[in-house]
Order: structure tokens, then C-alpha cells, then sequence
């Protein structure tokens, strides 16, 4: 048959010849109006169907009953057939190839109705629809009868989306969505398994084609350098963390003690010749590792997925997805399942900041800036070369919002730490005069991310009893952590990035210099309560040419130890949650390379082996002791004891807890010298326990203590105090028994 239709030919499809010209071409933007079965003007009923490459179709009911043959109206594959009206079901396709070669049944993707209803698209459009990922993306599930898989996905200016695949060899033509008034495009792809690899073919608003792109709710996807989406169930995993889960609600978080490991998991440990570990494989050794040294939460470095290792998980593309690196959903499921069975929570560093431009991910999605901002003075990060969202937009919003309650809904996370919040916050962020854009109150605050943060916070407490969120903030933005309805942002925390530099600025300098830097160690007190703080220590400090912990420390190799293991104690016992990088709890000496594992073999070396024990009685006294914890966030938990003893570059401080919990002294020496009869004013005569002393022979110090335990005197004024022994370069905790 020639390519000109015969005028019985087109009385039979019932379409113009050029719909069905622009359906073989692709170009066809309205698809379900013209394929599988529709009643033509004349009351009858016909199915249409294009199957490229075949020489022959017939229909069948889904019980097997042959309905009709068609005829062939098109030799690039188009057929129809009148069908009876009793027959307005979904249909079974049989198409045969020339001479017979090959016969195949599928159920035809256009005689399904859609999925998505008014109610959805109302909440979508209010952008207070909290369960999207539930509705975008890939779900397996049962329609009409049949299994098989629903897509949808948001495109409003595309002129046609369509589901490609290996099972349609990646032609768009074959399974063209239907698209809905809100711009979201859907289709169901009957007898699809779970497994399935695919991708979106788009073309822009004048029909032009974009690279395929990957699924922006996708909850899978492949391992780097593939890059397609791959159809999954997260939904049917079994947990065993109700226990936890209840746990988790009791009480306030602030007051619990809070110690986080920060880990990179493609490079905690590695396997045989450098391989990942697996998720399963990380949930045997890391857990009960974190477990051992007293940590209470492991945050772990961006797992969504993305395509540059060397990016360490910051420049997402598939923010639904946990990467394929370490295996698939269910492996990151048992991870934090695990996790949780050994009371260790699990929070995700997560960036809603930004995003990559890789021609596969979010960047101009449907030909047009969909995700991002046009302008690139407010939709382009100059510092990591990616787009910023943008969000003012209601359905970016609702996409980053409903990302963040995915997390701690399919996944059961204990919290998110939030990147690069200072970045959102102001419209100059990185940029020079003229290269942003004033409010609309021409300040420099992004009011419109301002107002998103607010939302995703509210929205996270709101749902999830006893998670938290972190915001790493570098700058004096206010009330960062204070609630929404006060004005703040809403944050359960915010990284204390100044007591971070400024510690770290002291220790540095040798101690014959320190007398001049005492500012550096109480100057942060002046405002450790004014936000909910994280103390970091974190991945960002041990790499880029800046050097480990202990080689920022001061002194011989000796020394360097002892600064260390005084610097540790010193933040365990200053006000606010813990955070330390892995690899920093036994001293690493070398940077942190993301390409290999860390160096364990330095904890068979007594120095080493030292700071890693040190780091685990820390973490438990901290966790025993309430006075260390419960009170992280209220100065009525902090009494300086000494503070200007600059000169022998002493500290002292007292830290309360709650009702009768009993006061810990925390005193520092931080220079080389050996202090004997340090006179320390206690607000209690009577015993003080000697229970942290970083110069203990255990830790590799040097053994010079006050034998476990002083008496603290009445100095007849209704106060004590205690003459002690300060060893070198150390750190003592005296905790009052009596």
C-alpha cells in the first residue's frame, strides 16, 4: 500500500489525514484523542492503534475473546477497525510481523482512562498537595483490572512527553502521555515490571526534541555513567523500628544528647579492590562501629543520586532516589532499619539549594526554566556553576517540600541537614554589585526562599513527631531556629560555623601565643544561646589543602595528640549538639580522599587508638551525664568558673541539668606546662569525681591526674574550691557525688 491514504481508508479512521500523519512523526500533542478506542460523529465506535514495523493487529478482550482484526490504513503502522460499544474496554493487541516471523500480546496503553483526579490537581495547584511523590513519577499498581505502571511527570510547556524504554526501543511515539489541564502529563503502561528502566522523551512548545530526561520524582535510577530512571516499589518494605519510631516522639530534642558522626559512605570503608560497600554491607560494619564509640545519629553526606563522585552527593539529580552506588531502595531501607534497631538515628545532608545542569536531570526541563529562574542573576549559583530553584514558583515549592517529607515518610529519617542555607537566604550571595536583583522591598533577603524554608519546616515538624532539621547557616541571619510563627525560619538547629573557625583558630597557634588569642575561646559563649547549635567539625574542615584535625593542632607530634584530645573534650563539654567528621574520632593524618577508604590501619598505633577511646568515653559521659546534654540550649545550663585567665590559658566552666542532675566541671589547660595546686572555685564542697582526663596514659598522655577523685573545700563564703593538678595540653571533667 502506498503511502496516500484511499478515501475509504480515511471514512474508516475517522481522523484527518494529518493527525494521523503527525501521530507516525511523533508530533501529535493529543495522542489519547485519536489512539484506542472513540466514538466517531456518526455514533460508531472505532479502535485505533500504531504499531510501527507491523504487518498485521487484531483485538482481544482481556479474557482472551477475539473482537476484530484491523486494517492496515498506513504502512508506516497505523490501523482501525470498528468495534462494538459493548466492547469499551480496556483491549488486548496481538500484533504479528511479515511471514508470521514473530506474534505478540500487549494491552493497549490508550484504553485506559487517567489516574489522577480533580482532587489532586486542586491540592497541586494550592501547592499544599503533602503526598505528590505518590502521585508523580513511576508506580506500579492495578488499573482496570490490569497491573502495570503509572507515569506522570510536570512539563506544562512541552508540546508532547511520551515514556521511553528499552520495552518500546526508546521510541517516543509509543507510548505518548496524555497531558492534564495543570500542565502534568500521565499514562499507564500496562504489564511494565518493576525494573524497568526508562526515561522522558520531551519536545518543547515549537516540537522540537530535548536530551531524554530522567524522572524528576524518580525513586530509582541507574549507576553512573547511565543515567535513566528505573521504575521501583519503595512501599512494600517491611521495618521493624516501631519501637524506635515511638521512642523517638518522647520528649524534646534539645534536651537529649545529641552526638552525630558525619559520614561519606563511598569512602568510610572500601571493599576488595577499591568497590563500594553495599548498603547491606555498610549496616553490618558501620553501624556497630557508631554504636561502639557512643555516637547517637550517623548523617551521612548527600545519597540522592548523582552523576560525579567528586561532587560527594552535593549536586543532585535524582533527589527521590538514593544512588545506586552502594544498591538499590530496599538496601538503603535496611540501612536505616538497622540503624534503628541499634537506637542510632539517621539524618541526610540534603540540597534543596541548588541543582546540576546535566542535560539528563531538572535544567530547562521542558524547554523552558521550569525548575530554575530565567534570569540568571537569581537562577544560576556562580560559585558551583548550577541552577538555583526557583522558589517562588508554587509547583518548585511543592516539589522540594514534598521531597523533604519523602525522606522521613518512606524512609523513616530522623532529620535532614539542610546545605548551603546562607546561599538561599540572600539575593548577593557570591555576587558583585549589579549582578542581583533587590526584593520587593529593595533588601537583599530572598523573600521567596525565606517563605519556602518556613514551609518545609512546618510542614516537617508538623508530620513527623521527633525529627529534626539542621541548617547549615554561616552567616548572623536571625532566628534561624526559632519557630515559624515567631518570625524564624524554623530550623530544630543551626551549625555553629563560628565556634567551629574560632576554635580552630586557636588551636592552631602555639601555646606561647595563646595568652593573645583567649577571645577566640570565649567570645562564642557571648552567644552559644541564641540559636539551637550543632558544634561542626565536619567534612568541609579536612579537605582542599586544609589538612586533617590533628595536623591543624600545634607542636611536635606529641603535642599535636594532646591539643587534639583537649580540643575534644572541650567541645564536649561546650554548650550544643556534637558533630564530628568520620576518620577525625582516631586522629587521620592525610586529607580526606573520596576515591579511597580511611586509614584504619592507624588504630593500631597507641596514639591513634588513643583519641578513638578518648572519643568513645566522651560520647558516653556525654549521654550519662545530664548535665552535659540536657541544657545544650539553655544558658541556665552554663556558669563560667574561670574566664580570664588568659595568661596560663586556663578555662573553667560549670555545666547544670535539669532538677537535681548533678554539675560537671570542665576544666582546660591548654598549654604544655603542668599546673600544681590550680586553685578552681566549685559551687559544692565535697567529692568531685575525676571522670574525663585527656592526659590519661589510656589515651596516650602522659598520666598526670589527681588520682580519680579532689575534695572541694568550703571557703567559708557559701561557695567550695579545689586545688588541682592540671596536666599538659589537657582537658578534665570533675563530675560532684557528694
Amino acid at each position: 500500500m502506498n503511502d496516500t491514504l484511499t478515501e475509504n481508508a480515511i471514512l474508516a479512521a475517522s481522523i484527518p489525514f494529518a493527525e494521523m500523519e503527525a501521530i507516525i512523526a511523533g508530533k501529535h500533542s493529543n495522542v489519547f484523542a485519536v489512539l484506542g478506542l472513540h466514538q466517531t460523529p456518526y455514533g460508531d465506535w472505532v479502535a485505533r492503534v500504531f504499531a510501527p514495523n507491523v504487518a498485521q493487529v487484531s483485538l482481544y478482550t482481556l479474557s482472551g475473546e477475539f473482537i476484530s482484526r484491523l486494517a492496515r490504513v498506513h504502512d508506516a503502522g497505523f490501523f482501525v477497525a470498528a468495534i462494538p460499544v459493548a466492547h469499551h474496554q480496556p483491549l488486548i493487541i496481538e500484533a504479528t510481523t511479515w511471514g508470521n516471523v514473530y506474534r505478540w500480546r500487549y494491552v493497549d496503553p490508550y484504553s485506559f482512562g487517567p489516574i489522577l483526579g480533580p482532587v489532586d490537581d486542586c491540592l497541586a495547584a494550592a501547592g499544599e498537595h503533602l503526598a505528590l511523590y505518590n502521585k508523580l513519577g513511576a508506580h506500579p499498581q492495578m488499573h482496570s483490572g490490569v497491573s502495570g505502571v503509572h507515569f506522570s511527570v510536570w512539563a506544562p510547556n512541552a508540546m508532547r512527553v511520551s515514556v521511553v524504554g528499552d520495552f518500546n526501543e526508546w521510541d517516543g511515539r509509543r507510548h505518548v502521555m496524555r497531558r492534564r489541564s495543570n500542565g502534568v502529563w500521565e499514562t499507564f503502561i500496562p504489564d511494565l515490571p518493576v525494573g524497568s528502566v526508562y526515561k522522558y522523551e520531551l519536545l518543547d512548545a515549537a516540537g522540537l526534541p530535548l536530551p531524554l530526561k530522567a524522572d524528576p520524582y524518580g525513586q530509582a535510577a541507574q549507576m553512573r555513567p547511565d543515567n535513566a530512571s528505573i521504575v521501583t516499589n519503595t512501599t512494600q518494605f517491611v521495618w521493624h523500628d516501631a519501637d524506635y519510631l515511638e521512642q523517638r516522639e518522647q520528649g524534646d530534642n534539645r534536651t537529649k544528647p545529641m552526638s552525630i558522626y558525619e559520614v561519606h559512605l563511598g569512602s568510610w570503608q572500601r571493599g576488595e579492590n577499591n568497590r563500594f560497600l553495599t548498603y547491606d554491607e555498610l549496616a553490618e560494619r558501620l553501624i556497630p562501629y557508631v554504636k561502639d564509640l557512643g555516637f547517637t545519629h550517623i548523617e551521612v553526606l548527600p545519597i540522592t543520586e548523582h552523576p560525579l563522585d567528586a561532587s560527594w552527593g552535593y549536586q543532585p539529580t535524582g533527589l527521590f532516589a538514593p544512588t545506586a552506588r552502594f544498591g538499590d531502595p530496599d538496601g538503603f531501607a535496611r540501612f536505616v532499619d538497622s540503624a534503628h534497631l541499634a537506637g542510632i538515628g539517621v539524618i541526610l545532608d540534603w540540597v534543596p539549594a541548588h541543582f546540576p545542569t546535566d542535560a539528563h536531570g531538572l535544567s530547562y526541563f521542558d524547554g523552558t526554566a521550569l525548575y530554575e529562574h530565567e534570569d540568571k542573576r537569581k537562577g544560576f549559583h556562580p560559585d558551583w556553576n548550577t541552577a538555583i530553584f526557583n522558589f517562588g514558583r508554587t509547583e518548585v515549592n511543592a516539589y522540594l517540600v514534598n521531597n523533604a517529607l519523602f525522606w522521613m515518610e518512606r524512609y523513616h529519617l530522623d532529620g535532614l541537614r539542610v546545605d548551603a542555607v546562607a546561599s538561599m537566604l540572600y539575593l548577593d550571595y557570591s555576587r558583585k554589585a549589579g549582578e542581583w536583583i533587590p526584593n520587593e522591598n529593595g533588601g537583599r533577603e530572598n523573600l521567596e526562599a525565606i517563605s519556602f524554608l518556613q514551609k518545609v519546616n512546618s510542614k516537617v515538624y508538623e508530620r513527623h513527631a521527633g525529627v529534626m532539621t539542621i541548617a547549615e547557616e554561616s552567616t548572623s541571619f536571625p532566628g534561624v531556629s526559632h519557630p515559624v510563627h515567631s518570625g524564624g525560619l524554623g530550623f530544630g538547629f543551626k551549625w555553629n560555623m563560628g565556634f567551629m573557625h574560632d576554635t580552630l583558630d586557636y588551636f592552631k597557634q602555639e601555646p606561647i601565643y595563646r595568652q593573645y588569642h583567649h577571645n577566640d575561646l570565649t567570645f562564642g559563649l557571648m552567644y552559644a544561646f541564641s540559636e539551637n547549635f550543632v558544634l561542626p567539625l565536619s567534612h568541609d574542615e579536612v579537605v582542599h589543602g586544609k589538612g586533617t584535625l590533628l595536623m591543624k593542632m600545634s607542636g611536635d607530634d606529641w603535642q599535636k595528640f594532646a591539643n587534639l584530645r583537649a580540643y575534644y573534650a572541650f567541645m564536649w563539654a561546650y554548650p550544643g549538639k556534637k558533630l564530628l567528621f568520620m576518620g577525625q574520632e582516631f586522629a587521620q593524618r592525610a586529607e580526606w580522599n573520596e576515591n579511597i577508604g580511611l586509614d584504619w590501619h592507624l588504630t593500631d598505633y597507641d596514639s591513634h587508638a588513643g583519641v578513638q577511646s578518648l572519643v568513645r568515653d566522651l560520647n558516653r559521659a556525654y549521654a550519662d551525664l545530664p548535665s552535659l546534654h540536657e541544657k545544650d540550649c539553655d544558658a541556665t545550663g552554663f556558669e563560667w568558673l574561670i574566664v580570664d585567665d588568659a595568661t596560663q590559658s586556663v578555662f573553667a566552666w560549670l555545666r547544670r541539668g535539669q532538677d537535681n542532675a548533678a554539675p560537671v566541671a570542665m576544666i582546660a589547660n591548654l598549654t604544655p606546662v603542668t599546673r600544681l595546686h590550680y586553685r578552681v572555685p566549685l559551687p559544692h564542697a565535697g567529692r568531685w569525681r575525676e571522670v574525663i582526663n585527656t592526659d590519661a596514659a589510656i589515651y596516650g598522655g602522659t598520666g598526670v591526674g589527681n588520682l580519680g577523685e579532689v575534695v572541694a573545700m568550703d571557703d567559708g563564703h557559701g561557695c567550695a574550691y579545689v586545688d588541682l593538678t592540671l596536666p599538659p595540653l589537657s582537658t578534665l571533667y570533675l563530675l560532684f557525688e557528694v
